[in-house]
């Protein structure tokens, strides 16, 4: 299959130009709320609607401009690492569990279930932009790169002679993210959340569910070119950053459900 050719530009307004990769992220954020909300109305969950609008700011601002302050400024792009994202989210929750005096893991647990929907609008966003591919494979549903735009300036290195100008067929390792990181996660997390959990459990299944589909898809995902490979010819950055997730899940998991563990409301 040959990438088809998607303007990462979906409208300008004069000199203004609103891309698919921040619109992604708009469907992710309004998404993520819209069932923030339906959360609300179930029996075992101890929030309301007013609650999900008044983090807003915290859990959709902050934790964007904490991973990445200079963004601030770029007002015409977008992208960012999930587990920066992650470090801002996990600041944001502890700001927020300060302030209205609730516990931090109540807060993570309530939020825990729509964050795949942000993760699979933003691999979508990916895919558009035509970034972060998988590794070289011949099967039918690889996608061959057109090298002479700029945004595939790094797969350069192998548009071959006899490929008319396109590189080898890539793996789609952003469609299999927004599928298993996304798509699965969603459904686990949701159908998990539906009834009442020990402290800590949702959260615990999304720490190791994450980390598990992220580590698993980076071995078919080209690492980033300025790092490479870190250990072993093919441990990536990706994969050192889930270890953690994964190992946390466990504890969390462990944690939530020891004998005398009490049931959350959240």
């Amino acid at each position: 299959m040959v990438y088809p050719h998607i303007d990462p530009i979906a409208l300008k307004l004069g000199p203004f130009a609103i891309h698919w990769y921040g619109l992604m992220y708009l469907v992710g954020i309004f998404g993520g709320w819209y069932l923030l909300v339906r959360r609300c109305r179930k029996p075992h969950v101890d929030w309301v609607p007013n609650q999900v609008a008044d983090g807003y700011v915290l859990f959709y601002n902050l934790p964007y401009y904490a991973a990445h302050p200079l963004r601030i400024l770029y007002v015409w792009d977008g992208g960012m690492s999930f587990h920066g994202g992650l470090i801002g989210v996990m600041v944001a929750s502890g700001i927020y569990a300060w302030r209205y005096r609730r516990h931090f893991f109540d807060i993570i647990d309530f939020i825990a279930p729509v964050v795949p929907i942000g993760l699979f609008t933003g691999r979508i966003g990916n895919f558009i932009n035509g970034e972060l591919w998988g590794k070289v494979a011949y099967l039918p549903w690889s996608m061959r790169l057109p090298c002479w735009e700029p945004r595939f300036a790094s797969d350069r290195f192998d548009c071959l002679p006899g490929f008319n100008g396109l590189s080898p067929p890539h793996q789609p390792s952003q469609l299999y993210e927004a599928f298993f990181e996304g798509i699965v996660l969603f459904v686990i997390l949701w159908w998990f959340s539906a009834k009442p959990r020990p402290r800590m459990a949702v959260a615990g299944v999304f720490s190791l569910g994450y980390g598990v589909f992220r580590f698993a898809v980076e071995f078919v995902r080209l690492p980033d070119p300025q790092l490479g490979y870190l250990a072993f010819g093919w441990l990536t950055m990706g994969q050192v950053l889930s270890i953690p997730l994964i190992l946390g899940g466990v504890v969390l998991l462990w944690l939530a459900y020891r004998r005398g563990k009490p049931p959350a409301t959240a």
